[in-house]
This record gives C-alpha cells, structure tokens and sequence, in this order.
C-alpha cells in the first residue's frame, strides 16, 4: 500500500470513531505524554500499540522488542521504561538479571513475564564483558518458537530441556545495542528536555495506580479481540519488508483490531521509524568498511593500493578506522575483513598486485571484486549536493 508521508496527527482531543478500543488506546498515549518527551510523535504511536501488543503476546509470531536508547544520561529513558512498567502484564524489572534467571521465570508459568532491562548498556556496552549467553535468549525469544537449549540434572545423569524463551522485552541504555538486538527493534533515540518541554513529574505512589487502571482495561480489551488479532496478516507500507516487516506486524494487527485513526498513524509511525533506523543504522563495520571504501576511498578509481586505502579511512574522523580497540586499522585487518566478502566469481576479496606509473608493484584492491559486494550490502550512494559545472562551450 502507498503512504503519504503528512505528519502524525498529535494527541487529538476528540477520538476518531473507532468504539472502546481507540479512545483506549487514545487515554494509553496520553497517559505516556504527560511524563515522556519523545523525539517524535510516531514514537508516542509506536510505545502505545507495543503497550497493547504485550496483552496480545500469544497471538503473534513474534514480538517486537521496544529500545529506548541516548547518547547521555538525563534523557528520559528509565522514566520511560517506568511508564511502561505500570501498562504491561506481569512486568519483570531484570537489571542484572542473568540469562539464566530470565529463561527460567519466562518459561515457569501461563502467565509470561514482560521484561523491562533498564541500564542495558551495563550488560552490552563496551565495558560489559562477555554477555552472549543474554544476547542468546534475547534474540530467541523474538520469536514465538524460540527456545533455549540447557542440560538439566546432576552429574551424569543430565538430559537436555528447551525452555521456551518467547516474551516481550523492553529495554533502555546509553548508546546501542547489538546489531542483532536491533534489527528486532522499534527503537526510540530519546534526548534530554529542552527547556520548552514539560512533563508531568511522576511519583509512583500517585501514578502507579493509574496506569494500572489503563493496563487492567487494556487486558479487558485484548481478551474481545484475541480471535480478530490471531493469524492477522495486517497490510504493511511499501517498502517493508524482512525483519522490519517481522517487527512492525504485531504493533499494526492491533492498530487494525484498535480501529479509528490507529490504523493510519500505525502506518505513517512504521514508516517514519522504519526510516530512521536505516538512516541510523550504519550496519556492521563491515558493511560500514565496504561503504567506505566506496564513498570515501575508490570513488570511482579502479583500483586504489593499500597504503592509500589505510590513509583514507584512518584519516576519517568521523569513521571507527583510526582507533580499533586502541589500534589503527593496518593492512592486516583490511584483510580480514575484507576476505569474509566475495566477488562476483564467489571468491574471497583480496589484496591483488597493482602497477603503479613508476613501474613498482604494490598490494592493493581492485573496484571489481569490491562491485558485487557494494552492491549487496551497502545502502545507495548519497547524491552528490555540489551542481554540476557550466558547460563553458554553452552560451544559451
């Protein structure tokens, strides 16, 4: 379906029709304005309908984790994760939780936790260590048929169990999360008020109960359309596809069970949030190596040496190149990076002679066995914003 891309419509002070679902969802948003300031309006849409999706959890395929995320502190993000806490089912604060914990209280009962992370750059940041076993069960149980593998018994009498690991997870931190964590996303950027922007403070001995209140209606609502929402395959926006199409399903089957305007500002919020994590997103350093390489290093020469490519990225200031865990990237790690890509004959890319004007030989690569893998990975190249020269032979 085609979209235009108009702005959200911003907390309308009369409900669209759309009967007890809509003007709930409508109290649900507008109980998150009065104590979140979000960086756009289709993040006010998105947290709502992931609020209701929680409640509707065994009627998808998979869920979306939510990610409030900031480049610095006092940006909003735990009171964020603290809202949602009072709207979803059976909320688990986890900070410090260990996968193992997490695994066996999902799987422990009909009722499933929702997880709320808070301070997720403790357990993934680059001062976090090793936390792949967490980074496991997360990724798993974004799908309704992830399960986590464990011997259980003593010594060696031990049999192996799959602990369902599906539920719904928020989570919120200082800069970014595994690309694998990502890309199962909606993801909020979330940045400190400016000082034209005014939330309600929020105590939880006074607010607690209230969003409460909306969290116990939300329950009611999710029971009466449970057979509407289950097996729903809601019309998604041009353009999404993949894994944005796995996360954004859930969140427009209850816009469309919702009813009102929700189905349209679902839509619009798809897009626009869509399209800012692409735009965010510069990919694995990898990808970001090859687009580099491409934009910045090649530009359209047909081969380049090494020691030019190296000069090229470390030189970049705004690139990771010049300081890979303390080191400038070398020849050596150019490689390695770059032999995990092929070209289009299905071989590794690697470093070729090349013939300078001199007549020396040096190390270097060639465009076309880098072509086939900036085709497949890299985004399009940006348009170039300089004007083209005038032809000085044109005198009309």
């Amino acid at each position: 379906m085609s979209l235009q891309t108009t702005p959200l419509k911003s907390n309308p002070s009369v409900p669209e029709p759309g009967g007890e679902g809509a003007a709930l969802l409508d109290e649900v948003e507008a109980f998150h304005r009065r104590f979140n300031v979000f960086p756009v309006e289709a993040a006010f849409v998105a947290v709502a309908l992931w609020d209701a999706h929680a409640h509707l959890l065994e009627c998808f395929d998979s869920t979306p984790r939510i990610a409030f995320l900031s480049p610095e502190p006092g940006s909003g993000k735990t009171r964020a994760l603290e809202i949602v806490e009072t709207l979803v089912p059976s909320p688990m604060p986890a900070v410090n939780a260990s996968a193992a914990a997490l695994f066996r209280a999902v799987s422990a009962g009909e009722s499933k936790p929702t997880i709320l992370f808070d301070e997720i750059d403790t357990v993934f940041g680059p001062k976090a260590g090793d936390n792949e076993e967490l980074r496991g069960w997360i990724n798993a149980g974004h799908r309704r048929s992830g399960v986590t593998y464990r011997c259980v018994g003593d010594g060696s009498n031990q049999t192996v169990v799959a602990f369902p690991s599906y539920c719904a997870v928020a989570v919120a931190g200082l800069g970014s999360l595994p690309d694998t964590i990502l890309t199962r996303s909606v993801i909020v950027r979330m940045r400190r008020r400016a000082p034209n922007e005014h939330v309600t403070p929020f105590r939880a001995r006074i607010h607690t109960p209230e969003g409460n209140a909306l969290r116990d209606r939300l329950a009611k609502w999710a029971d009466t359309v449970r057979e509407q929402v289950s097996g729903a395959w809601p019309a998604l926006p041009d353009g999404v596809t993949d894994r944005p199409a796995d996360v954004w399903e859930p969140l427009l089957a209850v816009a469309d069970a919702v009813g009102g305007h929700w189905p349209e500002r679902a839509r619009k919020a798809c897009v626009e949030l869509v399209e800012a994590s692409k735009a965010n997103d510069k990919g694995s350093l990898g990808i970001r190596l090859l687009t580099d390489l491409r934009d910045h290093v090649f530009n359209g020469a047909d081969r380049v040496p090494t020691v030019a490519i190296l000069a090229g990225l470390n030189a970049k200031d705004d690139a990771p190149w010049g300081d890979l865990n303390g080191k400038p990237l070398d020849s050596r790690g150019l490689a390695r990076w770059l032999r995990d890509y092929v070209t289009a004959d299905n071989t590794p890319i690697v470093a070729r002679n090349i013939k300078t004007a001199s007549g020396s030989v040096v190390k270097g690569y060639y465009a076309a066995d880098l072509h086939d893998a900036w085709t497949r990975y890299c985004p399009p190249p940006p348009e170039s914003p300089l004007l083209p020269l005038p032809d000085p032979h044109n005198h009309a």
